[in-house]
């Protein structure tokens, strides 16, 4: 079967940024990117705040419009408004209304939420538990797994924020460190260590970005990268700026206009199972994974047979989750014959009527 080429011709566009704002504490990054909210060329802006609580107390700036997004502070329930947003987004860009734009503020903090996240797994792991019994204050091994996890948290986001149709903002901090070489050690040239800039956040964010911007309090703006042909920066050259003006930023030197369209960003796979292992983890109910199921032959849903049996593998475990819930707290812990049994259930398909 001979495959069948896919092409599209470039749109020749310039797609809407995804602005980083990172700098030393009390710059602006947040002041800037409140006050953008004002600009009479975009539409609602929507404010995610993560450890920051200064968004209302910014809402006193004149002109600014900026609505902010709840969520109680759990790395789902940030994703799953950030995903409202990037549909009213849409919504209002499919109706060709003045761009949306999101601010995220910080990503520092989400890194920091993802960060401690992977610490406590680590910390409850079997043999780090048993080394902590014997000594509290032990290091801890933190297992590559998890931080691929982590990982694949910040991406999830990170996949929301390059595909936004609309104008996106993220805040981070940044600071002089000092400079470690490979060994850990600090990097030393003619007696003096050596320090370097760096961005508090996942560390690839500087290259997800498409525009970066670095504030500090005794220094003008510097734009550190853009993606753009019309603004180019060059390499260990930043482009210093008097003040920073977004508006002027995003509409005169990048050149976006109401033509502007979301960034073309296909997310990579090595399979096609996540939509249907995220599918599989948030079904409430037995009849749900029943029709996962289903659908999920490879002769009509497009998955390989390997492919199949890995979202099948997921179905079997997340309907032994729901039909033995977690014991209460007060509850002895299940014997070893109950164990065996549960294995036993789990390693049988659906019934008939739940596969049917």
């Amino acid at each position: 079967m001979t495959v069948k080429l896919k092409t599209r011709k470039p749109t020749g566009l310039v797609p809407w940024p995804f602005l980083l704002i990172e700098g030393e504490e009390g710059a602006g990054k947040t002041y800037a990117a409140a006050a953008f909210s004002a600009s009479k060329r975009v539409g609602q802006t929507y404010w995610v705040d993560l450890a920051e609580g200064s968004a209302d107390e910014y809402a006193a700036i004149e002109g600014t419009r900026f609505e902010v997004v709840d969520h109680d502070g759990t790395f789902r329930d940030i994703r799953e408004q950030i995903e409202a947003v990037h549909a009213e987004a849409r919504r209002a860009a499919a109706a060709k209304e003045p761009p949306v734009v999101l601010v995220v503020d910080t990503a520092t903090a989400l890194w920091r939420l993802l960060t401690t996240w992977t610490h406590e797994r680590a910390r409850r792991s079997k043999y780090n538990a048993r080394t902590l019994a014997a000594d509290p204050d032990a290091p801890i091994d933190v297992a590559m797994n998890l931080w691929n996890d982590a990982n694949e948290r910040w991406q999830q986001i990170l996949y929301l924020l390059q595909t936004f149709p609309g104008i996106v903002i993220v805040t981070a901090r940044g600071r002089e460190v000092t400079a470690i070489d490979e060994d850990g050690k600090p990097v030393k040239r003619a007696g003096k260590v050596l320090t370097e800039w760096r961005v508090q956040a996942q560390r690839d964010l500087g290259f997800d970005c498409s525009l970066w911007v670095r504030l500090r309090r005794e220094q003008p703006p510097q734009v550190i990268k853009t993606r753009s042909l019309r603004l180019r920066i060059e390499p260990g050259k930043p482009l210093t700026l008097p003040a920073l003006d977004i508006e002027d930023l995003i509409f005169e030197r990048l050149g976006c206009s109401v033509e502007t369209q979301p960034r073309q960003v296909t997310a990579l796979a090595a399979d096609r199972t996540r939509p249907w292992l995220d599918r599989v983890a948030q079904a409430a109910a037995v009849d749900e994974l029943s029709a996962t199921w289903r659908e999920a032959n490879p002769d009509t849903s497009g998955l390989t047979r390997e492919e199949a049996a890995v979202v099948k593998a997921a179905i079997l475990r997340r309907k032994e989750e729901l039909e033995n819930p977690p014991a209460d707290l007060g509850e002895l812990p299940a014997s070893d014959a109950d164990k065996l049994r549960a294995a036993a259930q789990l390693a049988q398909p659906p019934s008939d009527a739940e596969a049917s």
